[in-house]
């Protein structure tokens, strides 16, 4: 297939980045230009029909955005559009995807090893082996639990699926609900938003993967902390802004829940001294649940396929409602 007409503008730190040339030798006789400022873009972004953002700042997503006057196409390697989705792209015609379902699979497992982190006691087996104790102690099994889902989406059903397989109740939350509350063969019931309460206080596990919009800023406040169980645990690999911190710090130290595992920050990196650090009850990750060794070419590999889509005409995947927001 011949791409000769398309000049395609990639947001990138590193221009010699492996998927960068993977690009290049997938989409040959493109014009591909890489960058990772403005003025690198100034001669090509005139043509430029597709603009994908790779690594970019969102000033620079947005200022390279107003240099294109043929853009048709807008691509975010994320799947979170906080970074992605400014005013003017918003209020344009010009249609924007994401990577939802590039990463699912990695955060799903990340959900579940979190689960299972907590309810083995992980954290008491490695500091016993650190201290040459010999300590037997109960565990739990996960089995018959209940996982409530904030976000029940691409990844709330790889969440879902995983849970489903070790025998444990699935609950879901979304925004538009069903009406029989019965989503698929993972969830037992779908929760309107509204009804974040109730599926909170049945939960044993709750874990968010909803993305950050105005509506889910702080979806995870003081009443939804108090609704959960003692011995329940908060999982996140969403976005940090999801959760009110400062509540969750306080419930923690408190140990009015068992603890959480956070892959998602409201500031990152988390900064040195950070309360979650210290606490013994939080299972920590860098925002790096879904680095897998692949996940970078994973994201190219899935933007390739896109473009080719694009090429002949054909819809799209992961079209973005920009009124939504995801």
């Amino acid at each position: 297939m011949n791409w000769t007409e398309e000049t395609i503008l990639v947001l990138a730190e590193a221009s010699d980045a492996p998927q960068i040339h993977l690009l290049k030798e997938r989409l040959v006789g493109a014009r591909i230009v890489t960058g990772n400022s403005a003025s690198e873009f100034a001669a090509a972004a005139k043509s430029a029909t597709v603009l994908c953002n790779c690594s970019g700042t969102l000033a620079l997503f947005r200022e390279v955005f107003g240099m294109c006057p043929k853009l048709q196409w807008v691509h975010s390697r994320s799947a979170g559009l906080e970074q992605t989705l400014f005013p003017e792209l918003a209020a344009s015609s010009v249609i924007l995807t994401n990577g939802s379902g590039v990463f699912s699979a990695a955060l799903g497992e990340f959900a579940i090893g979190a689960i299972l982190y907590f309810s083995r006691d992980f954290r008491r087996l490695i500091r016993n082996q650190a201290a040459t104790v010999w300590e037997q102690f109960d565990v739990e099994r996960v089995e018959g639990k209940t996982v409530g889902i904030v976000g029940y989406g691409d990844i709330g059903r790889a969440i879902a699926s995983r849970a489903n397989a070790l025998g444990m109740r699935v609950l879901g939350l979304k925004r538009h609900a069903p009406v029989n509350g019965k989503s698929d063969e993972f969830a037992e019931r779908i929760f309107p938003a509204a009804q974040r309460l109730e599926m909170i206080a049945e939960s044993d596990y709750v874990a968010l993967a909803a993305p950050l919009t105005p509506e889910t800023r702080g979806i995870i406040g003081k009443a939804e902390i108090a609704a959960m169980k003692p011995a329940a645990v908060l999982i996140n690999v969403g976005r940090g802004p999801l959760i009110d911190e400062s509540e969750l710090v306080r419930a923690l130290e408190e140990k009015r829940i068992r603890g959480a595992a956070l892959d998602v920050f409201d500031q990152e990196p988390l900064p040195a001294g950070h309360a979650f650090y210290e606490l013994e009850n939080v299972l920590l990750s860098p925002h790096c649940a879904d680095h897998t060794p692949d996940w970078l070419d994973n994201a190219m590999f899935f933007f390739v396929e896109e473009f080719e889509r694009y090429a002949r005409g054909e819809t799209l995947r992961n079209v973005v409602d920009k009124t939504l927001g995801y």
